[in-house]
């Protein structure tokens, strides 16, 4: 098992030494692996980050700060592993005033990087396979050793939002299709078909990420909530089928017609606090789950009236966030205000022993989680301490294998020994990370948002390619 973070503590370089080689360099220490919450930085010493951490590693800013965003199905293919890769995105903006605000949609192209080898290979055929200068990753573009070499492309399309997005979601089985919660209290359902064919079909729209925002009406607009609310979910088994709850505890079904929506005045109501997110369940139609303040997450199902059939406390503070796991439907993650995460397998519930797993890593609130499209056992986290992290259920410490890979490497493996075993990936460097998503074409790759900007990265040591099953 190999575990890796994304920065590292180094001594501060003097730059200007640095460029004239007849002088003298001050001395650098060792790199070692930094700990967030944990080291500290002494005088003279930076953080740096590792880019051998990652297959790719983008940033990138688009004015206004997005506090939530989605990845758009796209009819690129799925599976894709070659670079450089194209991206389709919604995201909404938090604008300093109401009338700012908009609607983004994104198409980034040129996503460069360069797949490299979980073990060296020099570790695994013992340095006599590889001829001299050949290196230890499959390259599919020109890049240098400090990472990627080519910029992506952003292109962008913008409309009008009253308000700020408080969440945005797009239609699974059709993408240009679109649902936001604004903090003026209202849920809008945007058709955005005209605005992605335009990026669909051009290099240069909104190139630069520069954009006119344009002025359209939303499809649908449901006034009917008592609050503003972040809880919205698309069925993914009934298209056009949506929930939305708000921060008064109360949650509305949506049900499409013939060409609007339908929505239920009469709420789910069960919970004694807001609303915090909303999951359909991936293995029955009418079945979905919520959270919220109050501590507790529900079952509900739409059939069964108007109450909960089964509601049990989570966590010791609000419950943040939850992610329904769409290849193993028994497993539900939920995030919470204090910075932990658990996993329950739902069919142990009525045994009040359903938690297989609780991580108490994270000391600041739980801001997003979502399991991985392509392995069962991983998801992501992004919490308030700036910190995304990818952890693998199904790993377990193994004294004896990590002694033989600490033998094999020639360079001294500085991992923290104190770092819970499933936890795989660490990646810092973000300011307020507030939302991340898989993405479901691209197996490995993860987009996040936060207050400085979005990022793109796919860790050298997550699956790449679809599993055979999968793939089949």
């Amino acid at each position: 098992m190999v575990r890796s973070l994304n920065l590292k503590k180094a001594k501060r370089k003097n730059k200007k030494k640095k460029e004239d080689p007849s002088s003298s360099s001050i001395p650098s220490m060792p790199t070692r692996v930094w700990q967030p919450g944990v080291d500290k930085l002494e005088d003279g010493e930076e953080l740096q980050c590792d880019p051998s951490a990652y297959n790719s590693l983008h940033g990138f800013h688009v004015g206004w700060p997005c506090l939530s965003f989605d990845i758009l199905g796209d009819k690129l293919g799925m599976n894709r592993t070659e670079f450089p890769h194209t991206v389709y995105m919604v995201a909404g903006t938090q604008a300093e005033k109401a009338a700012f605000n908009s609607i983004g949609l994104f198409k980034i192209t040129n996503v460069s990087g360069k797949r490299r080898d979980v073990v060296p290979k020099t570790l695994v055929n013992g340095g006599d396979d590889m001829e001299d200068g050949e290196d230890e990753s499959s390259d599919s573009d020109e890049e240098s050793d400090d990472g990627d070499s080519k910029i992506p492309n952003v292109q962008v399309r913008r409309v009008a939002h009253h308000g700020c997005v408080n969440r945005i979601r797009a239609m699974p089985q059709k993408p240009q299709v679109c649902v936001s919660w604004s903090d003026s209290g209202h849920v809008q359902v945007w058709d955005l078909s005209s605005h992605l064919n335009a990026l669909v079909e051009s290099e240069t729209e909104g190139k630069d990420g520069t954009s006119p925002v344009l002025t359209q009406a939303p499809a649908a607009n449901f006034a009917g909530h008592k609050d503003e609310g972040y809880a919205i979910d698309w069925s993914h088994a009934t298209a056009g089928r949506l929930l939305s709850g708000d921060c008064k505890g109360m949650i509305h079904l949506w049900e499409p017609t013939s060409d609007k929506w339908a929505v239920d005045p009469i709420p789910f109501a069960g919970h004694a606090a807001s609303v915090e997110d909303l999951q359909w369940s991936p293995a029955e139609d009418n079945v979905f789950a919520s959270c919220s303040v109050d501590g507790n997450v529900a079952i509900w199902d739409i059939r069964r009236g108007k109450s909960a059939v089964l509601s049990f406390k989570a966590h010791n503070a609000d419950v943040n966030v939850i992610s329904w796991n769409r290849l193993a439907s028994c497993m539900l993650a939920s995030g919470s205000d204090d910075g932990t995460f658990s996993i329950r397998d739902l069919r142990l519930i009525k045994d009040g022993d359903a938690v297989v797993a609780h991580f108490e890593y994270h000391k600041h609130p739980i801001t997003s989680i979502e399991w991985s499209a392509h392995e069962a056992s991983t998801l992501a986290v992004s919490s308030g301490d700036n910190q995304l992290t990818i952890w693998d259920l199904s790993l377990e410490k193994d004294e004896e294998e990590e002694a033989e890979f600490r033998a094999q490497t020639k360079e001294e493996v500085n991992t923290p020994l104190d770092l819970p075993p499933q936890l795989l990936f660490v990646h810092q460097g973000q300011k307020d990370l507030k939302e991340l998503h898989w993405h479901n074409q691209i197996p490995g790759m993860i987009i996040s948002t936060a207050a400085d900007g979005f990022n793109i990265l796919m860790p050298y040591n997550i699956q790449n390619t679809l599993p055979s099953d999968l793939a089949a």
